[in-house]
């Protein structure tokens, strides 16, 4: 008798694998295909879009030319096209941004690498399209102009040097055709360079200073995940919540604010200066001598913080927290405090001096920082304080005192972000708070009690708060307030006086595309549920169906227990360290991974 008819059972045959062509089943290799394809979408409608609905010059060189020109000719369709395009984008990275972890991706969720990608294939398309959002573009290089000709942008607004003819005023919103420039000489030694590689060629100015913008953004992307990296924090969701952030791409890269170079130097010369503490070796005094404030890589973390403040002055604030910091691992005394203090100053003032003078530009930015009060920002508590304060006193019969108010209510204000600040200086001083975090909430207080609050200053803030220990626990928040921030400024960059209509039936419009795109979602992925839950159970090892879209972190094919539920061969572990290829969507019973 055979050794079978003795009940030895053959031998198994192995199941096929899920994702061979004849088993007929879906293959999930990558959870977030959809929500990346989605976003790519979005962004791809918003360089359509921009060409007739973006912040495009006066007058626009798209008109006559044939095929490019048809969004210019209908503008509404264009911004329901761009408005559409704004809601897939700002959809697929909330979908995105549930899948990570403080720990980064957990399997099946996108690694590193995808999500770099991602935010890459995003960007691509604002890169190349019309500006959106906002025309500061072209009062920077208006402002450039005026430096390359001689004159002072410091005592001179583009009206009064270029005249209102010319084609770099003509763009620029009239509110701000009068003022000085408020930026720093950096900015505007390197502004004035793009005029003269471009002779005032408008087209050509906007990219080379999106080109500008994006050296800030590469900076940011080298700076963060090594911030982040201090507090054990994944560098995929350091990236993501704060590079790939819907207002990073709406402002930055397509509206080419200088807010990305400022924000860049700043948080590179913050990691530098933090890398020249580290390495300072503990001694009796606690760590070395001298306490790492001559060490060459903290000075040069300094001179490229002191960079930054030279573009935009907030920038600044940064070396209060990195002198703090470098105070505390002196020894926390008030002589340490000073002498921190000392080596930064002379840092800083030896930088602005040498701009100021071989840039021929001078101090007279120091006191054109006001410039942007002319208007009123209903962002700014400070400024919403005055206001309702005034119109009270109008319904009192007071008169209308708005403009003494707001004077008031904006200095108290200032006041009020500066005892913050100091507060928190002093909390790093004593080990209580570390400086990352210090400066994320200390520039965020000086931009919500600020005379002025546009959507992209909230980046002073929300990106190096990515980078921190508590951002985490405060993800969900992040998301939300950057996907509602992100959709409130008409991509236009204007405002739709005297044609009021056009923005709702706009916004209706778009409303209808993204609807119409959201149920094909749908269906792709209930025809994609449907497909996997009548698959065999041998070749799903699992007795329950999965469900596409669940939450993320439980381990494909495997029961509660984490062992594998079939007792055929299964496929051999992959490398420790490796990240296991993803055949199938994750077991509503597979462990789930820490929030």
């Amino acid at each position: 008798m055979s050794r079978a008819g003795l009940g030895t059972p053959p031998p198994a045959t192995p199941a096929p694998p899920i994702d061979v062509p004849e088993a007929g089943l879906p293959t999930v290799r990558d959870p977030a295909r959809i929500p990346r394809r989605l976003g790519l979408t979005g962004t791809l409608m918003m360089g359509i879009g921009a060409l007739g609905a973006g912040a495009l010059p006066v007058p626009n060189p798209l008109f006559g030319l044939r095929v490019i020109s048809l969004p210019a000719r209908n503008a509404t369709a264009a911004i329901a096209i761009t408005y559409a395009g704004m809601g897939m984008l700002v959809l697929a990275w909330l979908w995105i941004g549930r899948m990570l972890r403080a720990r980064g991706a957990v399997a099946p969720a996108p690694d590193r690498t995808q999500l770099a990608r991602t935010g890459l294939l995003w960007a691509l398309p604002l890169a190349l399209a019309p500006p959106m959002f906002s025309k500061d573009t072209y009062s920077y290089l208006a402002q450039s102009a005026i430096a390359a000709r001689g004159l002072d942008p410091y005592s001179l607004g583009p009206a009064a040097a270029l005249g209102v003819d010319d084609p770099l005023t003509r763009t620029i919103p009239t509110i701000w055709r009068d003022t000085p420039a408020p930026y720093g000489p950096l900015f505007l030694a390197l502004g004035r360079g793009i005029t003269t590689l471009t002779r005032s060629d408008v087209i050509q100015g906007l990219f080379a200073h999106r080109v500008l913008a994006l050296c800030g953004v590469a900076l940011i992307i080298w700076a963060l995940p090594r911030l982040g990296r201090r507090c054990n924090l994944d560098a995929g969701l350091v990236l993501w919540l704060g590079v790939a952030n819907p207002l990073v791409l709406f402002h930055l890269v397509s509206g080419i604010h200088n807010e990305g170079l400022m924000i860049g130097l700043m948080l590179a010369g913050v990691e530098l200066s933090l890398r020249g503490l580290d390495r300072v070796p503990r001694g009796r005094g606690g760590f070395g001598r001298g306490g790492g404030l001559g060490d060459p890589l903290f000075l040069t973390g300094a001179v490229v913080v002191a960079l930054g403040a030279s573009v935009k002055l907030p920038a600044i604030l940064a070396l209060g927290f990195v002198g703090m910091e470098a105070a505390r691992r002196r020894g926390g005394r008030v002589r340490d405090v000073a002498a921190s203090a000392a080596v930064l100053g002379a840092v800083t003032a030896a930088v602005i001096v040498a701009l100021a003078v071989g840039t021929g530009l001078g101090f007279g930015w120091i006191g054109t920082q006001g410039t942007a009060n002319v208007i009123r920002s209903w962002m700014s508590l400070a400024t919403d304080l005055g206001q309702l304060s005034g119109q009270i006193g109008i319904l009192a019969g007071l008169g209308d005192h708005t403009d003494t108010v707001l004077t008031i209510t904006r200095g108290l204000g200032g006041i009020v972000a500066a005892l913050l600040c100091l507060r928190l200086l002093l909390l790093v001083l004593r080990g209580r708070l570390d400086p990352v975090t210090g400066l994320g909430v200390g520039l965020g207080a000086v931009v919500l009690l600020g005379p002025v609050v546009h959507p992209w200053y909230l980046l002073w803030a929300a990106i190096p708060l990515a980078a921190t220990r508590g951002m985490p626990r405060h993800r969900r928040a992040a998301l939300a307030a950057s996907a509602l921030l992100a959709v409130m400024l008409p991509p236009t960059g204007a405002d739709f006086a005297f044609r009021s209509f056009q923005l709702p039936l706009s916004i209706m419009a778009g409303i209808v595309i993204l609807v119409v795109a959201l149920l094909l979602v749908r269906h792709e992925l209930r025809r994609a549920a449907r497909a996997v839950a009548a698959a065999p159970d041998a070749l799903l090892g699992s007795t329950e169906p999965a469900a596409v879209g669940d939450d993320l972190g439980g381990a494909p094919l495997d029961d509660p227990d984490g062992a594998p539920s079939s007792t055929a061969s299964a496929p051999p572990e992959p490398p420790a360290g490796t990240r296991p290829e993803i055949t199938g969507p994750p077991s509503r019973t597979g462990p789930t991974s820490p929030t």
